[in-house]
């Protein structure tokens, strides 16, 4: 079986998200110990920013018109598309920055649609797909920012009804409190938060695996 991990945190060792993507492959491991994973980290590896414009650009240029560079991208945009075409599952790892998706996840997206045989392309139709995002603050009924979280409802629309995905979806918020002084009085609350999601993500990976 093969599984397609992507993650998108800037935080290296210190990510929240990966921290969960981690509890859910360890699992899923050790439920399939022959599964192959293919990994792309977004965040440490980012992808090109001008790579979609390029792609996009390569679509409408005669093939013996076309540069290198588009060449280049329109290959870079079939192969993300490739990845979650031939995976069997995927654990996604994608954090919420500045009130959104993470622009290393956004490029991401776009390439993958770019790369399709069209941009609304099924390419997870019915496989399982782990979303794991994490939020620094909280944004739930009732808070402050209510409202102010642009990132999962984009996730899920894209991951679940553009793509086809059957999907689970696994939150954390709070991620801040502990760091940020002015959430010290949170912290009691993010540490509730923190387990619930490392149960989660262990239960989805380990369940999954065994479909």
């Amino acid at each position: 079986m093969t599984v397609l991990r992507i993650d998108a945190s800037i935080q290296g060792p210190n990510s929240a998200s990966s921290e969960l993507a981690d509890l859910a492959e360890a699992e899923w491991a050790a439920v399939r110990p022959g599964t192959e994973f293919v990994r792309r980290h977004l965040g440490s590896d980012p992808l090109p920013a001008d790579a979609w414009q390029t792609a996009i650009g390569a679509n409408f240029t005669p093939e013996e018109q076309r540069t290198d560079a588009q060449r280049a991208a329109q290959a870079l945009a079939q192969q993300v598309a490739a990845e979650l075409r031939d995976a069997e599952a995927v654990i996604l790892a994608l954090p919420l920055y500045n009130y959104g998706i993470s622009q290393h996840a956004k490029i991401w997206i776009d390439l993958a649609m770019a790369g399709g045989s069209n941009p609304g392309e099924r390419l997870l139709d019915g496989k399982p797909a782990i979303l794991l995002t994490t939020r620094g603050g909280g944004y739930g009924p009732g808070t402050p920012r209510e409202g102010w979280d642009h990132n999962t409802s984009y996730l899920t629309r894209v991951v679940a009804d553009i793509w086809g995905a059957d999907l689970t979806l696994i939150e954390r918020e709070l991620t801040l409190a502990g760091v940020n002084p002015a959430m010290d009085s949170l912290r009691e609350t993010a540490e509730l938060l923190k387990k619930a999601a490392h149960e989660a993500a262990a239960h989805a990976g380990r369940t999954i695996a065994t479909r």
